[in-house]
């Protein structure tokens, strides 16, 4: 029986979708929001790059970059732990991807679509049904007019569930390969064993394939995994914990500014009264200059 590991780590991913062309080109096109006609058939890697990352870490590696042979750029990452800022920096990447496609010899027209397909193994969207989020530039008043050249794919993976089992729509065994095969998994389903795809894949994921030195990379990235969640749940509860005092303070606040009012109102009563400023000084507290600016 076949022991396999978790292709949500930075080795295996990496190993699946960044060294094997035909498995890549299989899942952009399972995943990305192609038209019919413009399916991605050839594609080369491109080198990775260093880009600004999130407050837990202070950058990362892309996992996986390539160029269509058509000139369209794909960048694909599987992300653990969301952070606020992730989505942004999924921009500024795709953006920083589709700027550099020009020099000041070209023209605008030669520019080619940036597509950014995201897994994140967290749920960010709680209050939105599905777990597919397609963001790209649309006319306010009119979804129809499009200003094509930047296609951001955000895939929330825990939302992820097939209803149909035995379905074998690309879009849902890759997605299956990417939720249900772990280390805790005693064999793969079927449905990924018997596609061509999936099952090649399913084999560069045997724990047997891979290497002492690349298992302890694999079992570092988990430990940095746990370490990054651990400090973004203390980040989470220090700012609830902020939170929650700054609600105490504006209460607090608001009984002190009651208080004050009820001793100014009690200095207008002894003001009506006609008593001195001094004797409502001594009674109230207040200042003399207080008591005078009363209305």
């Amino acid at each position: 029986m076949a022991k396999y590991l978790d292709p949500k780590a930075d080795v295996t991913f990496k190993k699946v979708f960044g060294e094997h062309k035909e498995l890549l080109i299989s899942l952009l096109n399972a995943l990305l929001p192609l038209e019919d006609g413009k399916k991605v058939e050839s594609i080369e890697y491109l080198p990775p790059e260093l880009v600004p990352r999130t407050p837990t870490s202070k950058n990362t590696i892309v996992d996986v970059r390539c160029e269509e042979t058509g000139g369209r750029k794909f960048i694909v990452e599987m992300q653990m732990n969301w952070t606020a800022d992730f989505r942004e920096r999924v921009l500024f990447n795709a953006s920083k991807a589709y700027v550099r496609q020009l020099d000041k010899s070209e023209k605008f027209n030669l520019l080619q679509p940036v597509y950014a397909l995201n897994f994140v193994n967290k749920v960010f969207e709680p209050g939105m049904e599905g777990y597919y989020h397609y963001y790209r530039m649309v006319h306010s008043q009119d979804s129809g007019k499009v200003l094509e050249g930047l296609h951001l794919v955000f895939i929330e993976l825990p939302k992820f569930k097939a209803k149909n089992l035995t379905e074998k729509r690309m879009q849902i065994l890759w997605l299956r390969f990417l939720t249900e095969i772990d280390e805790k998994a005693r064999s793969a389903p079927a449905e990924l064993l018997e596609n061509p795809q999936t099952s090649q894949a399913l084999e560069i994921l045997e724990e047997s394939a891979y290497s002492e030195a690349e298992m302890l990379d694999y079992d570092r990235y988990w430990d940095q995994v746990r370490r990054d969640k651990a400090l973004m749940d203390d980040l989470d509860e220090a700012h609830a914990k902020l939170d929650e005092a700054h609600v105490k303070l504006d209460e607090t606040t608001a009984k002190l500014d009651e208080a004050v009012e009820k001793l100014r109102q009690t200095a207008r009563n002894l003001k009506a009264m006609n008593l001195t400023d001094e004797q409502i000084a001594k009674a109230t507290g207040l200042s003399a200059d207080e008591i005078v600016s009363l209305k």
